[in-house]
């Protein structure tokens, strides 16, 4: 007996059919359905007697809202045509109760003795996979929108932090938030003093027409605008706010002060969102971004970046607040200290004091020139270590300590420098300095001699008038405050050198030849190459000259300069000195009788 035809394995056949976990539908050749499975009747919502006999493309299969699909885009039916499985998960098929379930599915030609009798179809419910899928797609995309906003937000915190320079910082910022979060922004600050009207700083729109220049500049002052506009309750310290074109009719926001009608009215929009520029105890400003066209007001997920970015911009302008304060306090003090220059004799002195750009970058640098107790002049350049204010108060220590010791003790300047490495270890705060310490010792007519010693400072520039330039290298020692508190007993010797007649002595400070763009060799080697063309100008000229020429920016920069007279220039009989007309300043010592005067000093601060 044929196996087929046993009766128990028939029965067999059939449990399996019935018992199968998944719809199984089967069809004839044209497509009508001939057999179901108790799950298959269950997905559908169907009885047997309605299934059977059925188109099943034409009664069942459906796109996702209920449409009927076109009977050649019939994947199922396409197994009959070639005879080939097919399988998918993007078909709907229809229940009774005329709503969809998507189904995952398999077709497989059914094959009896050789021929093909119809399609077996296998299919599940795949709602739960797919809402799964769904709810992935939508994590996901706000996981990538969320991490868009983060890298926004790093990228302006990047840039605020980039410079305290509260103009080209501000126009940074509204460069990055146009277009990407809105298709306009203003920035607006009140100036730094009490009773300082308010200002437009910062102004970018995705279509600038030239018209977004006239909106920089003063703005109306508080006291004019309406106390109830969004401009003013957010520079009291308000949350956020909405803001919409000249619709005074909503009750939730407010409308637009006249300085925020002027943006609507240029640039144009339908909303915008103000946000505070503030910190907990003060408001700077206002950010103002703007939509327009069809894109959509502001989202509150938006809402929450923006005022993150407001806090951030109140913290960065209120250091820039403070390091304005400090660089005002610490110039200052520096200037006080910066004293006129003595003119005394043949000699000519000129100076040039160029404070730091940025408030972080001022420091201690400072020089010095006067007459000692002996009739001999001494020189001094210096540099406290540090760049803030307190390293400006510890410079004004140590210049103090050094005039006082130089003018009490009428000693070689390696002994003056002992006893200032000492005074700093033992009687002060401040921390290590470098300086350059000298005497100009000569008889009246010269020749004249230079006596210094160097802690730890560039070296003095030596130019003849021939265009000869070269570093003086002797009478190094260690940093000022470094020796006596680590008992190295290194000293600073003693050095010598002839200063030849109408000669330029160069001292400065590293600023002059050190910066981030260039290492301090290369800044040595263009000064000596650039003092040495300059050998001929006056003292005035040369110390201009040189500043124009190497351009140092960052550090402070200080210049004492000293030109030395022709041989027998300044002896009895000869000529007085012909000053330089806008800034006499000679150094030298002084002969017996002879008067003494304080000539000015240039500051080159802008």
């Amino acid at each position: 007996m044929n196996a087929a035809d046993r009766p128990w394995d028939l029965d067999f056949l059939r449990a399996v059919f019935e018992s199968l976990g998944a719809g199984l539908c089967v069809t004839d050749t044209s497509g009508r359905v001939t057999a179901t499975n108790p799950w298959a009747r269950e997905l559908l919502d169907r009885t047997e007697e309605q299934l059977l006999g059925l188109d099943m493309h034409d009664a069942l299969h459906r796109q996702a809202d209920g449409m009927e699909i076109p009977r050649e885009e019939c994947r199922v039916l396409t197994v009959l045509g070639n005879g080939r499985p097919s399988e998918g998960s993007d078909e709907f098929f229809l229940r009774a109760d005329g709503t969809t379930v998507p189904i995952i599915w398999a077709a497989t030609p059914l094959r009896r003795q050789g021929r093909t009798d119809g399609v077996v179809v296998v299919f599940h419910d795949f709602s739960l996979h797919r809402q799964a899928a769904e709810q992935r797609a939508t994590h996901l995309a706000a996981l990538e929108e969320l991490t868009e906003r983060l890298t926004m937000v790093a990228e302006i915190s990047a840039v605020l932090s980039s410079t305290l320079e509260v103009p080209k910082m501000l126009h940074r910022l509204v460069r990055l938030l146009v277009p990407d979060l809105a298709d306009w922004a203003a920035v607006d600050l009140r100036g730094w003093d009490p009773g300082q009207d308010m200002e437009r700083i910062a102004v970018r729109a995705s279509d600038e027409d030239g018209d977004v220049e006239a909106l920089l500049g003063p703005l109306p002052s508080l006291a004019e605008t309406p106390s109830s506009s969004a401009f003013a309750r957010v520079m009291r310290g308000s949350r956020p706010l909405r803001l919409h074109p000249g619709d005074r009719s909503r009750t939730a926001d407010t409308p637009p002060a006249p300085a925020h009608q002027e943006l609507f009215d240029r640039l144009g929009g339908h909303s915008a969102v103000v946000v505070p520029l503030s910190t907990r105890r003060k408001v700077f400003g206002a950010l103002t971004v703007g939509r327009t066209g069809e894109r959509p007001p502001c989202t509150e997920a938006e809402l929450l970046v923006l005022a993150d970015i407001g806090r951030r911009g109140g913290l960065v302008l209120d250091n820039a607040q403070l390091f304005d304060q400090q660089r005002h306090v610490a110039e200052t003090m520096q200037r006080q200290l910066l004293t006129p220059l003595p003119q005394v004799d043949h000699l000519q002195m000129a100076a040039r004091y160029q404070p730091a750009q940025s408030a972080a970058e001022i420091g201690g640098d400072w020089y010095d020139a006067f007459l000692l107790a002996d009739g001999v002049t001494t020189m001094v350049i210096g540099d406290v270590v540090g760049h803030d204010l307190q390293a400006a108060a510890h410079m004004a220590e140590v210049r103090n300590m050094l005039r006082a010791l130089a003018w009490d003790r009428q000693e070689p300047p390696s002994l003056i420098m002992r006893r200032l490495d000492e005074a700093m270890t033992n009687t002060s705060d401040a921390p290590m300095a470098t300086a350059v310490f000298a005497r100009i010792e000569g008889p009246e007519g010269g020749p004249w001699q230079l006596h210094w010693v160097n802690a730890g400072h560039p070296p003095p520039l030596l130019v003849t008038s021939d265009g000869q330039a070269r570093f003086l290298e002797e009478g190094h020692g260690p940093l000022l405050g470094m020796d006596s508190a680590l008992h190295l007993g290194l000293g600073w010797p003693d050095a010598r050198e002839e200063l030849p007649a109408r000669s330029t002595l160069l001292l400065y400070t590293d600023g002059l030849v050190e910066s981030r763009t260039r290492p301090i060799d290369v800044g040595l080697a263009q000064l000596r190459v650039h003092a040495a063309a300059l050998a001929h100008r006056d003292v005035e000229d040369f110390c201009d000259e040189l500043l124009a020429r190497l351009g140092p920016s960052g550090d402070d920069v200080a210049l004492l300069a000293l030109r030395i007279p022709a041989r027998g220039e300044g002896t009895e009989g000869d000529t007085p000195p012909r000053l330089h007309a806008h800034n006499p300043a000679a150094v030298g010592r002084a002969a017996p009788g002879s008067q003494v005067e304080d000539a000015p000093v240039r500051d080159t601060s802008s």
